[in-house]
């Protein structure tokens, strides 16, 4: 028997969207999208933070935090950039539970340790 794994997705994906932490998630967005100012910051702020976790040179971590924590600071200043930016880690760590469930549902048991290697 095959399954349409693309109608399940679509029916998985509508089940995500009715869970409290994605309406919270929703709602934050909205909020910020009515301030375009801020939502520069945020996308900006999102950016530096990518950028931040896939490209900071060793020799300049220490610097780099530190500039970090105080642009964190003065975005999490605002009420409204706080609460779209804790919406959307919550809606983070229930994907990456997602994920974590879904690679042990398929016993994908890859021996990370070969990686540091």
């Amino acid at each position: 028997m095959a399954v349409d794994i693309d109608s399940v997705l679509k029916n998985f994906a509508k089940s995500i969207k009715e869970t409290e932490t994605y309406q919270r998630f929703a709602y934050e967005k909205n909020k910020v999208s009515k301030n375009p100012e801020l939502k520069a910051q945020l996308d900006q702020y999102r950016k530096m933070i990518y950028d931040f976790q896939n490209n900071t040179d060793e020799n300049q971590l220490f610097d780099e935090v530190d500039r970090m924590m105080e642009i964190s600071d003065s975005i999490r200043s605002n009420p409204e950039a706080n609460d779209f930016l804790a919406a959307e880690l919550a809606l983070c760590r229930l994907m990456q539970e997602i994920y974590s469930d879904l690679t042990i549902e398929l016993q994908f048991d890859m021996d990370l340790t070969v990686l540091n290697n």
